[in-house]
């Protein structure tokens, strides 16, 4: 079967519009590409006919840091155990294959998901794709607004007070707004006990193409799953991070973050609003 792997637009102004983005992003890619100094490659992927402003309006929605107040414990403070070098949760089974919100701003309820996806095959072997529509329809009673926004904090405590959350198959997701549908809401498939922030002060310490060392500034307007970490072959420090915007973005819908930065906020701002269920 023939198809297209090109954008069809409504008219000739939309297409010589896009066109043009795609120039200025092609142009950015190449000048990024020529420097020899950084570690990592850009490549044309999907989202190369947007502009900036067009793609953080459709596919981010993490609004936390406007409204975190809550102090949690951290049960992992004063663990002094050494950890393994490098760390991959994908070989041990506890990640799903990556998912694709498209144009609806609910990477929160992904970046929940996923948390609650591995801390549930960690504690019952059982690895299972669980609903992000549910707390998009949901979970509406709070900062959480379906594809206006979100945060995992509040995701968590969602799943919690509600004992539990469906799985994916059974509520699946559709990427727009819609009403809670209770009676696929009480098909019940994982539950959580909690959550837990991660102090900022120790995120440097604990648990694109190449390792990703550009800067992206620490004004957080996305949510995503750290899954592991390890050392490139370069020397080079990583955080290997799912997002949710499907399998053509970065290495095949991950990036690799440097970590153990000068900076306590972590690159990017990676280390200032953690958190992680707990089972």
């Amino acid at each position: 079967m023939a198809c297209s792997l090109w954008p069809v637009y409504n008219d000739i102004n939309e297409s010589e519009k896009r066109f043009n983005i795609f120039k200025e992003n092609a142009a950015f890619i190449e000048s990024s590409n020529n420097n020899a100094k950084k570690s990592y490659k850009l490549s044309i992927n999907q989202f190369a006919d947007l502009t900036n402003e067009e793609f953080k309006a459709s596919r981010n929605g993490f609004k936390g840091h406007e409204c975190s107040t809550k102090k949690t414990s951290f049960k992992y403070e004063n663990v002094t155990a050494a950890v393994p070098a490098s760390m991959d949760w994908r070989k041990k089974g506890a990640v799903t294959p990556i998912k694709d919100q498209g144009q609806c701003g609910c990477c929160w309820a992904f970046s929940a998901v996923a948390a609650t996806e591995g801390i549930t095959q960690l504690t019952t072997g059982k690895l299972i794709s669980l609903s992000e529509q549910e707390l998009v329809d949901c979970d509406t009673s709070g900062e959480d607004q379906g594809c206006e926004g979100g945060w995992m904090d509040d995701a968590f405590q969602f799943i919690q007070q509600n004992h539990g959350i469906s799985t994916e198959a059974s509520y699946p997701y559709n990427g727009v707004d819609g009403t809670c549908n209770t009676k696929k809401e009480a098909t019940i498939a994982a539950r959580i006990t909690g959550y837990e922030d991660v102090p900022q002060t120790v995120k440097r310490l604990f648990l694109p193409l190449g390792v990703f060392t550009g800067t992206c500034g620490t004004s957080l307007d996305h949510g995503v799953t750290a899954v592991g970490y390890g050392v490139s072959d370069d020397g080079t420090k990583y955080w290997l991070v799912k997002n949710s915007w499907g399998t053509e973005w970065g290495e095949e819908g991950y990036i690799r973050m440097q970590r153990d930065v000068d900076a306590a906020e972590g690159l990017c701002g990676i280390a200032m609003s953690a958190s992680y269920p707990t089972a």
